[in-house]
């Protein structure tokens, strides 16, 4: 069997009951990260990480995850979970993150947690709202409002500017994302962290485990909010020749 957890016929997937192993997969930056970590309680202890390339994603990923898992002496098949941050940000990156957590979870039937880099970005520093730059002069942004309504957008100054309240404080990991907040709202508070992490999403996601909230795979996509360029440029086009 290798480190990937391909099963004879004879073996048995272990009862989901028994596992504490949990793979996590994060592509959506400009580098990414793979992690593993253990079940243990209701948190997650990183047994380690191993940081990706954006530009290599479709040539290492599935490798580093085999590299990983073997490096614990462990396989696919002792896996609780797989956790995939599924956006917002690189288009490519999402979607070979996604692509591939697909294809090592699929033949296993291995559970899916989807989280939003947003909101693995406000856990990490301690807070609500958070704030990514998505180029353009645009941030994707995660406003939480009372009563726990969390709506995660893309928005740009106008947008931010007509808000009725600033939402401070606000996570952020890249000084685009800053410096344009800090232009709309030069008294909000703004918490800057570094970038997160596949570990930081299996922290996130522990309790969603426990719970059982998986994702479907047939209809797991990405956490995009803006259109690929290929999208909007081809409606252009088409829309000129029209």
């Amino acid at each position: 069997m290798s480190c990937l957890g391909l099963m004879s016929g004879e073996e048995r997937l272990p009862d989901a009951r028994d596992r504490k192993l949990l793979l996590g997969v994060d592509t959506c930056g400009l580098t990414g990260s793979v992690a593993l970590g253990k079940l243990k309680g209701e948190s997650v202890e990183v047994l380690g990480e191993t940081a990706l390339e954006g530009r290599n994603y479709s040539a290492t990923l599935v490798a580093a995850v085999g590299e990983l898992l073997a490096g614990y002496g462990a396989n696919l098949s002792q896996l609780r979970a797989i956790v995939v941050v599924n956006g917002p940000g690189s288009f490519t990156g999402v979607r070979v993150g996604l692509a591939a957590v697909k294809g090592l979870a699929e033949p296993l039937q291995i559970p899916v947690v989807a989280v939003s880099r947003l909101a693995v970005l406000a856990a990490k520093a301690g807070v609500e709202s958070a704030a990514l730059d998505a180029h353009r002069h645009e941030v994707y942004f995660r406003l939480a409002e009372p009563e726990n309504n969390i709506h995660d957008l893309l928005t740009g100054k106008g947008e931010l500017a007509a808000m009725d309240s600033i939402p401070s404080p606000v996570a952020v990991c890249d000084t685009a994302a800053e410096s344009l907040l800090k232009e709309v709202w030069p008294t909000a508070d703004i918490v800057a962290v570094q970038e997160p992490t596949a570990s930081d999403a299996l922290h996130l996601c522990a309790a969603r485990i426990l719970r059982g909230e998986f994702a479907d795979l047939a209809l797991l996509d990405g956490h995009y909010l803006r259109r690929s360029d290929a999208e909007i440029f081809g409606d252009k086009a088409g829309a000129a020749s029209a």
